[in-house]
């Protein structure tokens, strides 16, 4: 049996949402301009992702480790921030809203494989980050995933599934423990 036959796959045409030149060009923008940029220069950061199409906020802190894939799918509302050394694998759209913290060591991941082609297509599903969120370090969160309005995640969570307004949830998978103001 034949599980999976990589000479078979492609990228559909459209997939990246920019063309190869756009995505190579954010490559060496983000190698040579945004990774090396010193700590405090989140401003410079932020005209960079939006000279890429994001669309940021005021009072929006990145830091210089965070690696983005397709800035022209990233979204963030007003005084937000992400930590240090964050993934924002965004083959998706990824919508992140007001007052959300992302600490450090996340991955927001929306894309994956369909394993039970021999193509292993490829899928990618958005992700939305509702405001007032508190994503504590190391945490995953899956393709498709909302986090409600004032949620937090646990520090090395998996999230799977949606979460619930105002909830604290951890774990692998992640489950609501509590009412965040409980």
């Amino acid at each position: 049996m034949i599980y999976q036959d990589l000479s078979t796959f492609s990228v559909p045409k459209e997939f990246r949402g920019g063309s190869k030149i756009k995505v190579q060009l954010w490559g060496i923008v983000e190698f040579l301009f945004f990774r090396p940029s010193l700590q405090f220069m989140y401003g410079f950061r932020n005209f960079l992702l939006r000279l890429f199409g994001a669309k940021i906020g005021k009072n929006v802190l990145i830091r210089s480790s965070v690696k983005i894939t397709y800035p022209w799918k990233l979204e963030i509302g007003d005084n937000s921030w992400i930590g240090e050394d964050c993934y924002i694998y965004n083959l998706a759209s990824i919508k992140i809203g007001s007052n959300v913290s992302i600490a450090h060591r996340n991955f927001f991941n929306t894309g994956g494989h369909d394993y039970k082609k021999t193509t292993f297509d490829i899928f990618a599903k958005p992700i939305v980050i509702e405001d007032e969120v508190w994503v504590t370090s190391e945490v995953y969160v899956s393709p498709g995933v909302t986090i409600a309005k004032g949620a937090v995640i646990g520090v090395r969570s998996v999230v799977f599934n949606n979460v619930p307004e105002g909830t604290l949830c951890y774990g692998n998978p992640a489950k609501v423990v509590k009412k965040r103001n409980e």
